[in-house]
């Protein structure tokens, strides 16, 4: 299939910049496979889709607040840290700006000592420096100790630090808002970019699906007879990696880390067993469950299996879904992986005119922008 087969034309101020007032008030696109219509509704009408027995399968990853801004020792160049993923311990693959400024052996420090950098803060403490000249008692900084990609300007870090890693990032770091919007992260968005089920911290960009539910209605589905179940994957930034292949067939997906514990996997497949729906939030709850297939060679059914994997699976027309019956999701950006996903589950003719009739009715896209329900 043709790269170009996946293109539609959205204008640029149909691009969400900021979340909805409420979670649950953004508008909901339902599309109806059998019937081949399409509602438009909102998000807290999805108590009317789901249907008792259904089961809800929700990624609990937490996004850290992996986008750091520092000074390069001892010139107090200006340097911009994204984290990507933990290699081991204190050591991360970390995306640096610029990254012809660092090479093995330097130093970047945050926080107080980046302050120090500016000239309003050392005169404003230059007597207490000079009383003090021992370490500071709150620091964080990076080693640079390799080079993973020069292109991209990856580095391998090494974090030294006082106290606890990842209290002192929520103290330094903002929320690594997606490359579409343009504004810098603010203090609302470590709340509104961030599920309110989410709990294994891991994640560099939010699975946002789920940024549409809140609590209170979670606790409705559930009164209902809704079952919930939850697994975690942790979303790379390769998620905004776009696809360069002509031929999407060629495209060579990222490899993002997954886990579903073994009572998660009891819920899923005692739903599965008794034919109740799984309704997946989001393409990365999706391709995790996708992953964790296994057929039973006796009965010749998929079940998902307990565990932690690794995944680079990648979903477009012609999948066979084994596990996913219906889908909740964001709408995706153009020649993407995602909104290749969503057209295996249906139709890709039928998606590409639910997303014009989107752009018609003015919904908004991408992550904090309106939700999907392909049932």
């Amino acid at each position: 299939m043709k790269l170009e087969e996946f293109d539609y034309d959205l204008p640029q101020e149909l691009i969400a910049q900021v979340p909805s007032q409420q979670r649950d008030h953004c508008r909901l696109m339902v599309l109806n496979r059998e019937k081949g219509t399409i509602e438009h509704r909102h998000f807290y009408d999805i108590k009317e889709y789901l249907k008792p027995g259904d089961c809800l399968v929700l990624n609990d990853s937490r996004v850290i607040p992996a986008r750091l801004f520092g000074r390069k020792a001892p010139t107090g160049a200006h340097i911009e840290f994204l984290l990507i993923k933990r290699i081991q311990g204190d050591r991360w693959e970390v995306m640096v700006r610029p990254g012809r400024r660092l090479k093995e052996g330097d130093v970047v420090v945050f926080g107080k000592e980046a302050l120090q950098f500016d000239e309003d803060f050392k005169e404003k403490n230059s007597n207490e420096r000079s009383r003090d000249s021992g370490e500071p008692e709150h620091f964080f900084r990076g080693h640079i100790e390799g080079i993973c990609n020069e292109n991209d300007g990856t580095r391998i870090v090494r974090f030294e630090y006082s106290g606890i890693f990842m209290e002192r990032l929520e103290e330094l770091g903002s929320m690594p808002l997606p490359p579409y919007i343009e504004r810098p992260a603010d203090s609302s968005d470590k709340d509104r970019y961030q599920n309110v089920y989410s709990r294994i911290e891991g994640s560099v960009a939010c699975p946002t699906a789920g940024l549409h539910f809140t609590r209170e209605l979670l606790e409705e589905l559930e009164d209902m007879g809704v079952t919930i179940a939850y697994v975690t994957l942790h979303v790379g930034i390769g998620t905004f990696r776009p696809v360069k292949c002509n031929n999407i067939e060629d495209h060579k997906m990222h490899f993002e880390e997954y886990s579903i514990s073994t009572g998660n996997a009891r819920i899923i497949n005692q739903a599965i067993d008794e034919g109740r729906r799984i309704v997946s939030v989001g393409t990365t709850s999706t391709r995790t469950l996708e992953s964790a297939a296994e057929k039973d060679p006796e009965t010749g059914n998929y079940h998902v299996k307990a565990g932690h994997n690794s995944t680079g699976i990648f979903i477009y027309p012609g999948y066979e879904f084994k596990i996913v019956d219906a889908l909740i999701t964001n709408f995706h950006l153009p020649k993407s992986t995602l909104i290749m996903l969503i057209s295996a589950l249906y139709d890709k003719d039928k998606i590409l005119e639910a997303y014009r009739e989107a752009v018609k009715e003015r919904y908004m896209f991408f992550s904090y922008g309106d939700a999907m329900l392909i049932e």
